[in-house]
C-alpha cells in the first residue's frame, strides 16, 4: 500500500491533527514505514500456530485484601498548605 499526501490528509483529519510542509512528508515516510513493517509480519507462516489469547497461565493471583492504618489524619493533614481542622481547604473552583 502507498501511503500519499490524500492519506495522509485523511487520516490527520480523522485524528483532529494538522500536518504542513516537512512534518507531512515525515508523517508520510513514517507511515509507509509502519506498512512495509505490517506487510513483512504477513510473510511468517503461522499455520497451525494457536492464538494467544492470555498472556500467563496464572488464574486470579490475587493477595489477601488486609486493611491496614498506613496515614493517621494527622499525618495526611500535616502538609496541607491550608486545613481546617479534619479537612483540606482549597480554592472555591464553582460558581453559582
Amino acid at each position: 500500500m502507498h501511503i500519499d499526501e490524500k492519506v495522509v490528509d485523511h487520516i490527520a483529519h480523522l485524528a483532529r491533527l494538522e500536518f504542513t510542509g516537512d512534518s507531512k512528508k515525515a508523517i508520510q515516510e513514517d507511515m509507509e514505514r509502519i506498512i512495509t513493517f505490517m506487510d513483512k509480519l504477513s510473510e511468517v507462516n503461522t499455520e497451525g500456530v494457536e492464538p494467544l489469547i492470555f498472556m500467563s497461565d496464572e488464574v486470579n493471583v490475587l493477595r489477601e485484601d488486609i486493611p491496614v492504618d498506613s496515614l493517621t489524619h494527622e499525618e495526611a493533614l500535616k502538609n496541607a498548605p491550608k486545613r481546617d481542622s479534619d479537612y483540606f481547604r482549597i480554592p472555591k473552583v464553582l460558581s453559582k
